[in-house]
């Protein structure tokens, strides 16, 4: 009774009890590939850091057969009790006598079943000559190295592996390290891999499976291997090329160079994520790793370029020096995020990448506008919501305000910082706070000052601009999609440009209202001295315009007054601005127009200003406010949503006539980035011309599927279009676009398919579809492309469907990564509070602490969509 009494002190706790921690893991594992199930036997140096009668590690459906443990005098004990906690996933040991301080070893033997929810160590499959196979994975991040063998699970617990896997002699074993043996033993293989260095265990890695292999080597001598499906090598050279490069990317830019032998990409059938930046071995899910050069789409290169950038980043920035704990993750994904868009941008400049980094800020936004939010630096109080961190904030908003940071102090002393940091934490653990110390260091200025208050609170400024006289009046407020008002405050870079991108004036905004002496950059070339309303009067012929926020490289919004709103205009008008800054006027108008504080007129007479607009990034935030648009019509007032699709149409038939349905030899990547992004916008709007083109354009595929006539990069517009006109009485596109997904062997086919073919206006065809996505047709990390694509129309459908098939997505799906995605397509698009309410009654009994905050989210955002339905100024 006593121990039962003392274990309790064990339950409920955010981290481990800190007695006892691991040096080194000497760990065997047996896969057995038929029955699906493993077992395994480790010893664990440890360190008793005090006396204590009980060690408590991690574990978590795995079986324990046997303990021991042995002091450095080897003397050897016994637990008298053995305790698996499945609420807390803790192994607690209890001892008859206490453990002295010292080292000694940890013996466990264990064993557990190959899960088919993508976490831990997992079971998938893959087809091999016509038969299919099983295969094993792993994805221990967050907390899930705990499935597969007892640990201390915990980011700060760094220790020293040594891996041996008993693997069919058919196939190839893969983990962190390199080889060493292997000896053959019947039909099984044991394989012996090099011990590694230091790291956490959420790094650990093992995939067993069949694969074709590639290898390359750096100019510092790491083999790169790249591991694909058998049959398609030749689909892993480009990301082969973009890992040699990156590594020697990184090593120069961190002044530091990648401590492994070898780096190793896999591709693997089944993923819960696009990729995971296991130390050593990396792994993906197929369509983010492979890239054919004939079929693969512009945006699909692009794609792969930044998740092997991001991937190999983390070796550095995450793996080398490691987040302390889950509080600190966007040290992790934050900065790889940022660092992914600078290689990328360094290996293809025509890309302009850094203006495509606007969407990653805005979907940051997005969801820090919202009281649901959470900050940057955010508690976990316990390992099952770790998940949800994983999220807009931790990327989007880290890598923003990591940009916006290093554009206040400078690229040099930034690169200069960061290598800093790297050499005095590398293969330990590091806080924001420790980061913050080596840049202020660095820089001067101190930079936690300025930080915290973007990285310890959620949300962010809107900023007011004021012109009077010679000055401009700022004026900060938290912003928030529902338009009430927060009480946030920050300190704020400011940037700003008046009539010239030479004329430039940086500041901290330190307090809620402040005045700028703006004096220097109105004064005319004969250094007059006129009043802003006079000097803009006298210039009106030169169009003068202040711009704050040159570039959007600050995480805030900006509203104008009347008069510099009608400047700005007037100068996108006469392409006076820069594409991130047309980009920024335009995001901030929809966002304030949302909220409740600009009137949809105003929205509507900003977007025809870019009627003629060609630049991608541009052309691309004015498609995302057309879809919001026409969406917010279409419940608001029904009667106007098809005079405002048509509005829409016409403000993109510029667009789509200058580039057409076929690509010109010789074109920049963005236009072939834009074309199918435009013609998919014309066809869900109802566009007949492009519903016409794209109808005989499919056709021309069934009859031939290699016609030139539909090319990978407008597939998915002749998609929408099959489907916006099929119907439970006119299945014939619907079903030939199954017959396509059915025979393709292309991942990305596959996912281009499941992407639209939920985008049907017939309830029956949605419900259907949705069927079909859970069905063993398509593999479960597929949901979320299906999910992804569901129609306005098959909303309700789709929420009763939630709702009827709710215990079965559990059981299929499982609590990870996957099963955000039914709240993100299925729960968020729903838009009244009465659905709000609904959804609310329905989850009050089946919340669970892994998605008990994306709920709240999604059921916050429902209700500002209500309440912007009723409160948006109509025209």
């Amino acid at each position: 009774m006593e121990h039962k009494h003392n274990i309790q002190q064990f339950k409920g706790q955010p981290r481990l009890p800190k007695s006892a921690v691991p040096r080194r893991y000497d760990l065997h594992l047996k896969l057995d590939l038929t029955a699906c199930t493993f077992s395994g036997t480790e010893q664990i140096d440890l360190s008793i850091i005090e006396p204590t009668k009980f060690i408590v590690l991690n574990s978590c459906e795995l079986e324990i057969h046997q303990v021991w443990f042995t002091n450095s005098l080897n003397q050897k004990y016994s637990p008298c009790e053995v305790v698996l906690d499945g609420d807390d996933e803790i192994l607690v040991l209890v001892f008859e006598e206490a453990l002295s301080v010292g080292q000694g070893v940890l013996g466990v033997e264990f064993s557990g079943a190959l899960n088919e929810h993508l976490k831990g160590l997992y079971k998938c499959t893959y087809v091999d000559k016509g038969m299919k196979k099983n295969m094993a994975a792993t994805q221990f991040e967050a907390v899930d190295a705990r499935r597969c063998f007892p640990c201390w699970d915990e980011p700060a617990l760094k220790a020293n592996f040594k891996v041996t896997l008993d693997v069919p002699t058919e196939l190839t074993a893969l983990s962190n390290m390199p080889v060493i043996e292997g000896k053959l033993n019947g039909n099984c293989r044991t394989v012996y891999f090099e011990e590694s260095p230091v790291m956490s265990t959420y790094l650990v890695a093992i995939v067993v499976g069949l694969f074709d292999h590639i290898e390359a080597t750096t100019i510092d001598g790491v083999k790169v291997g790249v591991y694909c499906p058998v049959g398609k090598s030749d689909e892993g050279k480009f990301a082969l090329d973009l890992a040699i490069k990156s590594l020697d990317i990184y090593t120069k830019y961190f002044s530091m160079p990648y401590p492994l032998p070898k780096l190793d990409m896999v591709a693997v059938p089944e993923f819960s994520g696009g990729a995971m930046e296991n130390y050593g071995l990396i792994i993906y899910r197929e369509n983010d790793m492979l890239y054919d050069e004939l079929h693969s789409t512009a945006s699909r290169k692009q794609r792969i370029t930044i998740v092997v950038a991001h991937e190999v980043a983390h070796q550095w920035f995450g793996n080398l020096v490691t987040m302390e704990w889950w509080t600190h993750l966007w040290l992790n994904e934050g900065f790889a995020t940022w660092v992914s868009y600078m290689v990328t941008d360094i290996l293809f400049p025509e890309w302009k990448i850094w203006t495509q980094f606007l969407q990653e800020t805005t979907d940051g936004l997005c969801l820090d506008a919202q009281e649901q939010s959470h900050p940057i630096e955010v508690d976990i109080s316990h390992a099952h919501t770790v998940l949800e961190i994983f999220d807009a904030i931790s990327y989007e908003k880290g890598s923003a305000v990591i940009r916006m940071l290093q554009g206040y102090i400078g690229d040099e002393v930034f690169q200069k910082s960061l290598s800093s940091y790297m050499k005095i934490y590398a293969w330990k653990n590091a806080k924001t706070e420790d980061l913050w110390s080596v840049l202020s260091e660095e820089s001067g200025i101190q930079v936690n000052l300025i930080m915290d208050s973007w990285t310890k609170q959620k949300g962010f400024p809107v900023i007011s601009v004021k012109s009077k006289d010679r000055t401009l009046e700022f004026d900060q407020a938290q912003f928030l999609s529902s338009g009430f008002p927060g009480d946030g405050q920050w300190i704020i870079p400011i940037s700003l440009a008046v009539n010239s991108y030479n004329k430039c004036k940086n500041f901290l905004l330190q307090s809620k209202c402040e005045r700028v002496d703006i004096s220097e950059l109105l004064s005319s070339s004969d250094n007059s001295s006129s009043s802003f309303e006079e000097t803009n009067q006298e210039k009106n012929d030169k169009n003068l315009w202040i711009k704050v926020n040159v570039d959007q490289s600050g995480f805030y919004r900006v509203k104008y007054d009347d008069e510099l709103t009608a400047l700005l205009r007037k100068a996108i008008k006469n392409n006076f601005l820069s594409a991130t800054d047309k980009f920024g006027i335009l995001d901030d108008t929809y966002a304030l127009c949302m909220a409740g504080s600009e009137s949809l007129s105003s929205l509507l007479s900003l977007m025809d200003v870019y009627r003629k607009e060609v630049d991608y990034i541009v052309i691309s935030e004015l498609l995302d406010v057309c879809y919001s648009v026409v969406d917010i019509s279409r419940d608001a007032i029904p009667d106007l949503v098809n005079e405002m699709k048509e509005f829409c149409i016409n403000i993109l038939l510029f667009s789509a006539e200058r580039l057409g349905w076929d690509p010109v030899p010789g074109e920049s990547h963005l236009n072939a980035l834009l074309r199918g992004k435009v013609l998919m916008a014309l066809a869900a709007f109802g566009h007949n011309k492009t519903h016409e083109e794209a109808m005989k354009r499919f056709q021309a595929l069934l009859d031939d599927r290699n016609t030139p006539l539909l090319k990978a990069d407008t597939r998915r517009a002749a998609y929408v279009a099959v489907m916006r006109n099929a119907s439970h009485t006119n299945r014939k596109g619907f079903e030939s676009l199954l017959s396509l997904y059915r025979e393709s062997d292309s991942v990305q086919e596959k996912e281009h398919i499941l992407r639209h073919i939920a985008s049907c206006p017939d309830p029956d065809i949605v419900l259907e579809v949705l069927n079909f996505l859970v069905s063993d047709e398509v593999r479960d990390q597929d949901i979320i492309y299906g999910l992804y694509g569901i129609s306005i129309e098959g909303r309700e459908t789709a929420w009763t469907w939630l709702k009827d098939n709710w215990d079965s997505i559990i059981g299929k799906y499982g609590s990870g990564v996957l099963h955000s995605h039914f709240f993100i397509s299925i729960v968020k698009p729903l838009s009244s509070n009465e659905k709000a309410d609904e959804v609310e009654a329905f989850f009050e009994s089946r919340t669970k602490p892994t998605f008990a905050m994306n709920l709240k989210q999604s059921i916050e955002q429902i209700r500002i969509k209500a309440s912007s339905r009723r409160s948006v100024s109509w025209p």
